[in-house]
Order: structure tokens, then sequence, then C-alpha cells
């Protein structure tokens, strides 16, 4: 797997983040959004709209803990997922 802070995963490509991700968390502002991969997983356009910012790049920052993928920038899903 690539890492974002080596090699910017672009466009449909950060699709590949995904690999082995049951479960994905995406700060919006001031808002999370979860997304249960294994019962109802998006198209992949609705994932690219998620897991992209303005340049077309995988958001940062992007985490992996195990299955569980953390994209974008908001404290308390941060906190909650590293505590």
């Amino acid at each position: 797997m690539q890492y974002a802070s080596r090699e910017p995963l672009e466009g449909a490509t950060a699709l590949s983040a995904l690999e082995g991700i049951s479960e994905l968390y995406v700060a919006k502002g001031r808002k999370s959004i979860f997304l249960d991969l294994t019962r109802d997983r998006p198209s992949d356009d609705k994932l690219l709209e998620l897991l992209l910012g303005r340049s077309g790049k995988l958001r940062a920052p992007t985490l992996r803990i195990g299955k569980r993928l953390i994209v974008g920038y908001h404290v308390e899903l941060l906190e909650d997922a590293l505590l």
C-alpha cells in the first residue's frame, strides 16, 4: 500500500486506500461520517467525493488503524481513534 506522505494518491487510485477496510470515518467540517463498508458500501463515485480533497488527492490526515480508515481532521474523532 502507498502512503500519502510519500506518493499522494490521486483520483480513482485513492480507492486503493480502502483495501481491507471495513469501517470508514470521514471528517467533514464539524461533522463526521461513519460508513460500514461491509454492510452498505456506497458507489465508488460517492466514496471518491468523501476521500478526495479539492486538489483531487487523498485528504489529509488519513490514518489506517487495523480495518478502520479515518480521513480528514476532526479533533474528537482523532482523539477517540488514538486513545
